[in-house]
C-alpha cells in the first residue's frame, strides 16, 4: 500500500516520522517531492495522511476528492479535533497503520454553488460553509430550505455545517455538537441582532440557498478555510455532496474520546477534588 503524506510545515519532526514509516516497510509519495497537486496523487495510493493540525486536514479534501481514498489526521499542531494519533506517539500507532488496523468511516460533504465563484475553486466543505460581513455593517440572508423561505436573518453572518463540522466554527457561534454519523446540516447565525434566532437542524438532503444584502456592497463566502469575495445580492446553494470522506481512525469510540480529550467534555473541578 502506498501512502501518501501531505503536511505544509516542513518542521516539527515531519522528516523523523517520513524516516520511521520507511524503515517499516512503508512506501511513501510525499507533498512536494512525488506529487504536487490532486492530478498527480499517484494513482495506487493507499491512505492520505494529513500531518499537521486542523487546516491541513481540511485541506487533504482538496486532494483526495472524489477518489475513496481514507485520510488518517496525525497531529503536529495544538488541538487537532480532526486528527485521530499524535505525532508524538508515532512508534505506537505506525504498525497499526501499516497493517491497516483502523477504522473507516464516511463522513457527508457540503457543496456549494455560486455564480462568483472562482475558477478551478473545489466547493467541496468537509466542516462548512460560511458567509461572514466584510465592513462594519451587518447582513441581511434570506433563507429558503426546499424552496420554503424562512425569516430573514440580520446578523453577521450565516454557517451551514456539517456534523463533522458541527464541532468547529458552528460550535463558536453557539451551535449543537452533532453525532458524525448523523444525516443532517445544521444553520446557526453569527452574532445574530434578532435575539430570537437560534440555530437550525435541517435534513443533509435539504437545498439550502442563501440571497444576503449588505450595506458593504460584499461579504466572504468561506468553503472550510478557502475563502473567496462575493457582491451585495449574490445567490448561493448548498447541498448534500455527491460523495463523501472516508475518514480514517485508530479507534471506533473516537469522536467520543475526542469530546473528553480535546474539547474537555464533562470536565467539572468538583471531579478533582
Amino acid at each position: 500500500m502506498k501512502i501518501a503524506l501531505y503536511n505544509r510545515d516542513p518542521g516539527n519532526g515531519i522528516e523523523a516520522l517520513k524516516q520511521l514509516l520507511r524503515e517499516k516497510g512503508a512506501t511513501l509519495a510525499c507533498y512536494g517531492e512525488d506529487f504536487f497537486s490532486w492530478e498527480d496523487l499517484p494513482a495506487d495510493t493507499g491512505l492520505f495522511l494529513s500531518l499537521g493540525g486542523d487546516g491541513t486536514f481540511l485541506q487533504s479534501l482538496t486532494f483526495v476528492r472524489d477518489r475513496g481514498i481514507p485520510v488518517a489526521g496525525i497531529n503536529f499542531g495544538r488541538l487537532g479535533f480532526l486528527t485521530t494519533a499524535q505525532a508524538a506517539d508515532a512508534a505506537r500507532w505506525a504498525d497499526d497503520l501499516l497493517a491497516g488496523r483502523f477504522h473507516v468511516e464516511e463522513r457527508s460533504l457540503l457543496r456549494a454553488t455560486c455564480a462568483q465563484m472562482p475558477e478551478g475553486f473545489y466547493p467541496y466543505a468537509l466542516n462548512e460553509v460560511s458567509l461572514q460581513r466584510r465592513g462594519s455593517g451587518m447582513l441581511s440572508v434570506r433563507v429558503r430550505i426546499d424552496g420554503r423561505e424562512l425569516p430573514t436573518y440580520w446578523s453577521d453572518g450565516l454557517v451551514v455545517a456539517t456534523p463533522t463540522g458541527s464541532t468547529a466554527y458552528n460550535l463558536s457561534v453557539g451551535g449543537p455538537i452533532v453525532m458524525p454519523s448523523s444525516e443532517v446540516m445544521v444553520i446557526a447565525p453569527i452574532a445574530p441582532h434578532n435575539l430570537n434566532v437560534r440555530p437550525l437542524v435541517v435534513p443533509m438532503s435539504a437545498f439550502v440557498e442563501m440571497r444576503f444584502e449588505s450595506r458593504s456592497g460584499s461579504a466572504l463566502l468561506a468553503v472550510d478555510n478557502r475563502p473567496f469575495e462575493v457582491p451585495s445580492g449574490a445567490e448561493i446553494a448548498l447541498s448534500r455532496g455527491r460523495y463523501g470522506l472516508h475518514y480514517a481512525s485508530f479507534s471506533e469510540n473516537y469522536f467520543i474520546g475526542a469530546l473528553r480529550t480535546k474539547l474537555l467534555w464533562g470536565e467539572d473541578r468538583r471531579n478533582t477534588i
